[in-house]
């Protein structure tokens, strides 16, 4: 196998709160071969970087990240070298080619559970995501995702997103009756760091691009810290950062959002408005499935919380992470300070004010008074002790 180095570029991505039907055809990454450096014998990474001008330079992707890291490991024979030079050249090889780089290039690492992983696992650890491939022909191969790489990667403490992909989908069994959704669920219950699975064909060229998408986007737009897997809810600070937009879009202050404010909220995320159909399409999908999320007044909180874990649970995690990052918050969903959004002027009149400061005034006046009488207690009881 070979061990590869080289940037996948990618087309800008828009975003929308409604998003469309096409949308993997539409965001697959267009990949362009830039250098091979390094040799392995199960073990190949990459560093993906978005589409720019080649002459300035990595384009920056998410609060300062320049490049995606995505390492991809599995058994020997699994199809990871015909799967990367589909991916990178655009033609399956017939016969993928011995090694020809320069042997100050050449490092050969063996990933067998009795050797030492030590470079292997200090690869591993660098990656922004982990891409698993299993072999569709070779079950058992399958199974070492479950009883060897995945374990490892546990006892390695690498903590990212992982891809499982089921290569060589072309020799697949036809008459196989189990789909992979029933194969890969349990897998997914054991080991929930799996973010999503997919199979694909180098010859045939299916689905190759949208491994290396679904891999980019895991990083760019993880589901962990939004998302809780086994509860299938959304996490606490996903959510008190979702109430917070609300608050903020709610304008009138009548606890949901018009069609107006879902208008500005959509062009102030989206930087695009909404038709009025698309509107009406969004508050009957919610109303269908949360009869309180809709009220006389518009799209109410239970139903903004809907829509977004709606959203998760359908895949469109970009829309998700556009909305936060544009109200300041950071991959860790924390409100980030220094993000110079514009801070809404509080205005507040007088009267309210004096409504606020007379209650406060009468019970400073009671603690004085009770305060003293306490001190004046003490004095004279010692006086006459």
């Amino acid at each position: 196998m070979e061990f590869l180095d080289f940037l996948l570029r990618k087309q800008p991505v828009q975003s929308s709160l409604i998003p469309p039907t096409s949308l993997l055809r539409n965001q697959a990454a267009s990949l362009s071969r830039e250098r091979i450096s390094f040799q392995s014998e199960r073990f190949l990474y990459l560093t993906a970087a978005p589409m720019g001008n080649a002459n300035a330079g990595a384009v920056s992707l998410s609060h300062g990240r320049s490049g995606v890291r995505i390492v991809v490991a599995g058994d020997r024979g699994t199809g990871k070298s015909s799967l990367i030079r589909t991916a990178v050249i655009g033609t399956f090889p017939e016969n993928v080619p011995p090694p020809v780089l320069l042997p100050t290039k050449l490092r050969r690492q063996d990933l067998s559970e009795d050797s030492d992983t030590d470079g292997v696992a200090e690869e591993l650890k660098r990656a922004d995501a982990v891409v698993l491939t299993y072999a569709c022909d070779l079950p058992e191969t399958l199974e070492r995702l479950c009883t060897f790489w995945l374990p490892q990667l546990r006892k390695l403490e690498v903590k990212v997103p992982v891809i499982v992909v089921g290569c060589k989908q072309d020799l697949k069994d036809e008459n196989q009756q189990v789909s992979l959704d029933q194969v890969m669920s349990p897998i997914t219950r054991q080991f929930p760091e799996i973010e999503t699975y997919i199979e694909c064909s180098a010859l045939r060229h299916f689905q190759v691009a949208e491994v290396f998408y679904y891999a980019q986007r895991s990083v760019l737009h993880p589901k962990a810290p939004l998302f809780d897997v086994e509860s299938q809810t959304l996490k606490p600070p996903c959510v008190e950062a979702l109430k917070r937009i609300f608050i903020l879009c709610d304008q009138d202050k009548d606890g949901a959002l018009s069609d107006s404010e879902l208008n500005d909220f959509q062009v102030k995320c989206f930087n695009a408005p909404l038709l009025p159909s698309q509107i009406v399409d969004i508050k009957k999908l919610v109303q269908e499935k949360l009869s309180q999320g809709v009220n006389e007044q518009g799209l109410t909180l239970e139903g903004f919380l809907f829509l977004h874990s709606y959203f998760i649970e359908k895949g469109y995690l970009g829309t998700i992470w556009t909305v936060l990052r544009k109200f300041g918050y950071n991959d860790e969903v924390k409100l980030v300070d220094d993000i110079g959004l514009i801070q809404p002027q509080l205005i507040v009149p007088w009267h309210h004010i004096r409504q606020l400061i007379v209650p406060w005034l009468h019970v400073l006046i009671c603690l004085f008074y009770l305060i003293s009488y306490m001190v004046m207690a003490y004095l004279l009881r010692s006086w006459y002790i």
